[in-house]
């Protein structure tokens, strides 16, 4: 019988210790995670660099399929993994990402925009997305305190600023897209820097690699300063700095998530040119068209005023008759006559109708006269041909 306590006592020691040792293992920030490849070292502690082995990998908020995504990893991006829960592993926030806290409790430094003050105690940090709206965030990253810094990111939506992750803050990762490189301390990118209580940066920082990181905070700046550009008008907007400003950031493949921001903030720009020179063309033909008109206008004008008032008159001229045209006629309504100017150039042909054909119209040969009458074509000149019923003898 004691023999078999004895047995008993050890089978539950051992038992113990193993689903000590198990859960340990499963909570520990020193846990190890074995290696998937003969390449790699045998075990790795956490935190450890891994790289992403896919494109487009989904990062999310909690550790699966039905947490939101916060953003994407491509093949050769690097993380830093502090823990793993089944098919899931939980990493520091890639550069870029960013949490969302209520502006209720957040005051901002006057004389430094991009910090943010806490002004309560518990106030919840939310895992931010750019998929989802900040009232709709709702995995919880942690909660900070009165007085906690936070750095703002400078865009408000829904009554929440977007702001960097706090240190406490975790996404997720399917681990089958990771491939382990090795521990923190051999990768300086993912080592954090040590900031001073006497300076004004904030307490909590992006974690990841910090090139990225400080690559996005130049882009986000320049974001500031188009969005200040586009709300001028079209013949104010200069982005010629700005443009070589990202294009130094989109150069840098390094640069991640920034370059390629970068490279979308250039196309953006080249659509905002292209508007302000297709606006700057409509205004200069717009122009063009209205030196047309005015000059079409002035010489209109001019060639009204050279056109002589006749007053009531179809043609002023001196009168004779056509030597060509109706000369041997007997009849007199086919007998044609001409009006000349002083220089002698024939002005129009002329018929008698009406009243007209009972006249005595030799008398008028050589004279300046005045005709009233219709204006009709002449065929035979393709000139004017004015078929008179009166004549008037002018001085």
């Amino acid at each position: 019988m004691k023999s078999y306590l004895k047995s008993l006592t050890l089978v539950c020691l051992i038992t113990l210790t193993s689903v000590s040792i198990a859960q340990e293992t499963a909570t520990s920030p020193q846990e190890s995670v074995q290696a998937g490849d003969a390449n790699e070292p045998a075990t790795l502690s956490f935190p450890y660099v891994a790289e992403i082995t896919g494109d487009s990998v989904n990062i999310r908020s909690g550790p699966g399929t039905n947490y939101y995504p916060c953003g994407k990893l491509n093949k050769t991006d690097r993380v830093k993994i502090v823990g793993r829960q089944f098919s899931w592993s939980r990493i520091a926030p890639p550069a870029g990402s960013f949490s969302w806290i209520s502006t209720q409790y957040v005051t901002i430094n006057p004389n430094n925009r991009a910090v943010g003050t806490v002004t309560g105690d518990d106030v919840r940090v939310y895992a931010g997305s750019d998929e989802v709206r900040p009232i709709q965030s709702t995995t919880l990253q942690g909660k900070l305190n009165k007085n906690d810094k936070v750095e703002l990111l400078g865009q408000q939506q829904d009554n929440y600023y977007k702001i960097a992750p706090p240190s406490f803050a975790y996404l997720w990762v399917l681990t089958d897209y990771t491939n382990p490189l090795g521990p923190v301390s051999q990768f300086p990118l993912f080592v954090e820097p040590k900031t001073s209580p006497t300076t004004e940066t904030p307490a909590i920082v992006p974690t990841g690699t910090l090139f990225e990181a400080e690559k996005l905070k130049e882009y986000y700046t320049l974001q500031k300063q188009i969005d200040a550009e586009r709300a001028k008008p079209l013949d104010r907007q200069d982005y010629a700095d700005i443009k070589k400003q990202l294009a130094d950031i989109a150069a840098v493949k390094t640069a991640g998530k920034a370059a390629r921001y970068a490279d979308f903030a250039l196309k953006q720009i080249e659509r905002c040119e292209l508007a302000a020179q297709v606006g700057r063309e409509v205004r200069l033909q717009d122009k063009q068209l209205q030196q047309i008109k005015q000059s079409i206008e002035t010489a209109r004008a001019a060639q009204l005023a050279e056109v002589p008032d006749l007053g009531g008159f179809a043609a002023i001229g001196k009168f004779y008759t056509s030597n060509i045209y109706g000369a041997h006629g007997t009849q007199a309504e086919s007998r044609h006559y001409l009006i000349t100017d002083d220089a002698g150039k024939i002005i129009c042909y002329a018929l008698p109708a009406g009243h007209a054909l009972k006249l005595d119209l030799s008398k008028f040969i050589d004279h300046k006269v005045g005709l009233i009458g219709s204006i009709e074509p002449h065929q035979q000149t393709s000139g004017a041909l004015v078929k008179f019923t009166e004549i008037v003898q002018l001085k």
